[in-house]
């Protein structure tokens, strides 16, 4: 859902159908499970040397990533990456905290 509304508010992204959304979704987190924490650590001296910012460098490029492994979902250059992901990361830290605000009573 977030992917769908972002491809409206972000220049740069688009998103085909809700089925492409999903497996966009599913891909960012399948690639944020499996190779940013790989990248994360062979990027340490450089992510210390920029006091962590390159980490928005690696959201960037596993978005970007995951567009150019689907076909319904497509990002134009680095810069909407790095936007969508940013949006899109925010929008699952509000999603988390209201999740966790709801159930933890």
């Amino acid at each position: 859902m977030v992917l769908l509304a972002m491809a409206h508010a972000v220049p740069g992204v688009e998103v085909h159908s809700f089925g492409a959304a999903l497996m966009a979704a599913l891909v960012i987190g399948l690639l944020n499970t499996l190779l940013r924490p790989l990248l994360v650590v062979l990027t340490l001296p450089i992510t210390l040397l920029t006091l962590g910012l390159f980490l928005f460098v690696i959201n960037a490029g596993m978005f970007w990533m995951a567009a150019r492994m689907l076909d319904g979902f497509q990002v134009q250059g680095f810069g909407a990456a790095l936007l969508g992901s940013l949006v899109y990361t925010l929008a699952g830290l509000v999603i988390h905290s209201a999740l966790d605000r709801l159930f933890s009573r």
